[in-house]
């Protein structure tokens, strides 16, 4: 399959997935009423969606190791602010071991792609020349 647009690539998808998760764990009491927090992890979540996008639409290998690396951590955050969630008693261990799984996985599969990145002889279409 050849990637075209950020919403072909699997981890844009995870990660859409992701902050709608924490979209919906974050709409019950009592976590609905910290606004603070509430907001602070919607942002969290969705940061990893938008700068995949972000970065895919810079057209570089380049730049787009550089978002991917801030979309990592931003995984890392929400990871972080799930703990916070379960220790305030917002959540139950099994939605904490849920948002866990979630982030670590979408974590290593960011890394991975920041690997192949690296490695790939191909550095972006603003770097392509055509042909006349």
């Amino acid at each position: 399959m050849k990637i075209e647009r950020f919403e072909d690539l699997e981890i844009w998808k995870e990660a859409r997935e992701l902050a709608k998760r924490i979209f919906v764990i974050t709409s019950i009491e009592p976590f609905h009423s910290d606004f603070k927090f509430r907001d602070q992890i919607r942002a969290s979540s969705g940061s990893v969606m938008d700068n995949i996008a972000e970065g895919f639409e810079r057209d570089g290998n380049k730049e787009f190791i550089q978002f991917l690396s801030v979309s990592k951590g931003s995984c890392g955050e929400a990871r972080s602010q799930s703990y916070r969630a379960f220790d305030y008693q917002y959540i139950y261990q099994d939605v904490l071991d849920e948002l866990i799984l979630r982030t670590t996985q979408l974590s290593r599969k960011i890394s991975s792609f920041i690997s192949y990145l690296k490695k790939s002889e191909f550095k972006g279409s603003k770097y392509h020349v055509s042909e006349p």
